[in-house]
């Protein structure tokens, strides 16, 4: 090299990162033509590593601190480069800053339903999600293994890896914390732990470290959901089955009649007009007698509403050509629902 290139060459003196904030794992020194001039310093911050790596080899690993770039605070890299003692030269290297901190609230979720084994339901389809914490433990095996020569390495590079083994350990974790799928919402802490157990060994071996992980929810997909609640539904029910069937009918009875009468016709009018009301009215007033424990006589055989509604067109059609006066249609009405209860 000339006088001159060696002039026009420039010398670092200083080496350091100050993180943007935006994410970054790891990151390159540029050093472009430039070389380090010999004691120069390099200054690495809380929650910062920094490595020299030599010809695609990692030479030294420095922690938080600074450290004046010696023979005697570059011995391997020294050695590699066969320098003499009094280590003169400037010298050029790579150098990486990796951030330690936490990498907080990274999300995962199942993009669709994972089936498990349930010891109350059997086989089962579960949707889950949560949020994981974790760190750069390891830069030395982070850098061999994943962020490599690249000038930048962010988390968003690393997150879709990091979700798939999330949910590739989560079916694993739920069969092994063995509890039935009706119990997962009050022991979520436990699957949490259990999952983030199996999760460990496969963040470090990235160089990585799990530093926390939640499950926020677990929940089934909507069509075994409303199963569920059916089933459910029953078991609260109980033995008053016939009470929840009359509290059903209850409801059911005024909207039908509110349909046939926005549907048109006589028997739909005449329905309209008071017949559903007045049968959820006799129906909730039985619902009430059986809830308070009042003691019931013997209920007539039932009559089926379509029956009802039916004979109640033709009554209504008779009343219409004056055939029925008004006080005996609404006597025969009021005979028609009582048959219902």
């Amino acid at each position: 090299m000339g006088l001159m290139d060696f002039i026009k060459k420039q010398f670092i003196d200083v080496i350091q990162w100050t993180e943007d904030g935006d994410g970054t794992l790891a990151w390159r020194f540029p050093m472009a033509d430039m070389e380090i001039q010999n004691g120069g310093v390099l200054i690495v911050r809380e929650s910062q590593v920094a490595i020299f790596v030599n010809e695609g080899q990692v030479a030294d690993v420095f922690g938080p601190g600074t450290h004046k770039l010696s023979t005697q605070t570059l011995p391997l890299l020294t050695n590699l480069k066969n320098w003499d003692k009094l280590f003169q030269s400037p010298f050029k290297s790579d150098v990486y800053f990796f951030s330690t901190r936490q990498q907080v609230d990274q999300r995962w979720g199942t993009p669709q339903p994972v089936t498990i084994r349930d010891q109350d339901f059997g086989a089962i389809r579960l949707r889950a999600f949560g949020n994981y914490a974790f760190r750069v433990a390891d830069a030395r095996r982070f850098h061999t293994e994943i962020s490599g020569t690249r000038e930048r390495y962010a988390v968003g590079d690393l997150e879709g890896q990091l979700r798939g083994l999330v949910l590739q350990n989560i079916s694993n974790a739920i069969a092994a914390s063995g509890v039935p799928f009706l119990d997962l919402a009050a022991r979520q802490q436990g699957l949490a732990e259990a999952l983030s157990a199996q999760l460990a060994p496969e963040f470090a071996r990235l160089g990585l470290q799990l530093e926390a992980l939640t499950v926020q929810n677990i929940s089934l997909p909507e069509d075994l959901q409303k199963v569920l609640d059916q089933k459910i539904g029953i078991g609260m029910v109980g033995q008053n089955m016939g009470q929840f069937m009359q509290y059903q009918t209850a409801q059911a009875i005024p909207k039908l009649a509110e349909g046939v009468g926005q549907g048109g016709g006589v028997a739909g009018d005449a329905m309209g007009l008071g017949a559903g009301v007045a049968l959820g009215q006799v129906l909730a007033q039985n619902l009430s007698a059986g809830l308070a424990g009042a003691a019931a006589p013997a209920a007539p055989a039932g009559v089926k509403p379509e029956e009802v509604m039916a004979t109640l067109e033709k009554l209504a059609d008779l009343k219409t050509k004056g055939i029925l006066t008004a006080e005996e249609f609404d006597a025969k009405k009021t005979e028609l629902l009582k048959k219902l209860v």
